[in-house]
């Protein structure tokens, strides 16, 4: 059974929100981005961000890129 269509919409007023802190990690540890210069800031505004995609096993039972041809 799918609860795709039975979602609530929820609506907060301006003054129910926060600000939201992003931190990344430099050099091996991590920092909130607010506390970067602005050189540095505008770097990682201009970052670009990727996604993986799951491997599957082929009929042999190795692993093979989902995105590889036979």
């Amino acid at each position: 059974m799918s609860n795709s269509n039975n979602h609530q919409s929820v609506k907060l007023s301006d003054d129910e929100r926060q600000r939201c802190e992003v931190w990344t990690r430099v050099m091996g540890y991590h920092r909130p981005v607010t506390s970067f210069n602005p050189g540095k800031q505008s770097e990682h505004a201009e970052r670009r961000h990727f996604s993986e995609h799951p491997r599957s096993r082929n009929e042999h039972g190795s692993l093979c890129d989902s995105t590889s041809v036979a």
